[in-house]
């Protein structure tokens, strides 16, 4: 893939959605509050806190939004909202339109560090696939994000 062909794409997925900037500001603030607890309490605790239904990490920014972690390689280590998905390797998973969203969302923490990711995910609250888009950090090996539904 020539390297106009690759940005385009990652450049489309980091454009900001339309959400309120209070939304996106919760958000992005979980998962700093994510990143300094995992910093200051341990990975593990980090996982183990994040895969509690209900748990700190789980259910804000009005309902819909929880922590999830993956690791470099696409496999799910921790979220909130589908605990049957940890452990699961997901790197080739795409939304409806064809986008590999996990994999813009490792490309973002990888090279930037931090960034958002616009693609469409099933709404645990509606139980419909919505637009969403998602605040990523590169954690110790792993992508740490939480997403707000437009």
């Amino acid at each position: 893939m020539s390297g106009s062909a690759f940005l385009i794409p990652v450049l489309a997925c980091l454009a900001l959605a339309a959400q309120s900037p209070e939304q996106k500001a919760q958000v992005q603030a979980l998962v700093k509050e994510a990143i300094a607890f995992g910093k200051k309490q341990g990975k593990e605790a980090l996982l183990w806190e994040t895969n509690q239904g209900q748990g700190r990490f789980h259910a804000k920014a009005g309902g819909e939004s929880y922590i999830f972690i993956y690791d470099m390689q696409g496999v799910c280590q921790a979220i909130g909202f589908q605990s049957n998905l940890v452990g699961v390797n997901r790197w080739g998973i795409k939304d409806p339109d064809g986008r590999f969203f996990l994999q813009d969302m490792i490309r973002v923490a990888q090279t930037r560090g931090s960034g958002w990711v616009d693609y469409k995910y099933p709404n645990p609250k509606t139980g419909k696939i919505d637009d969403k888009t998602s605040y990523v950090e590169h954690l110790d090996g792993w992508v740490v994000g939480c997403g707000v539904y437009k």
